[in-house]
């Protein structure tokens, strides 16, 4: 399970410091969500996965996990992709 798109897109707003990123991603380090949207269909369910644990590493990293973690459970059921819908 993970977010739909428009959640990805959210998250990463709300993420600081991630105006020097590279967009695409690595150790610890947020893909830019624009990046995951268009490879949607090609990324495997898995890799989604630990696409968006990136983006919880980040916000831990920075202090956000508290805010992250109020925004995601504030998300409605269809809000998330379950496997088989992705």
């Amino acid at each position: 399970m993970c977010p739909q798109y428009k959640v990805w897109q959210e998250v990463f707003k709300i993420l600081k410091n991630t105006e020097k990123l590279n967009g695409h991603g690595g150790e610890r380090e947020p893909a830019d969500p624009y990046i995951i949207y268009h490879n949607w269909e090609h990324i495997m369910p898995i890799e989604l996965q630990f696409q968006f644990q990136r983006y919880i590493e980040w916000a831990e990293d920075h202090k956000q996990l508290d805010e992250i973690g109020k925004y995601l459970r504030s998300l409605k059921e269809e809000d998330w992709a379950h496997y088989g819908e992705i």
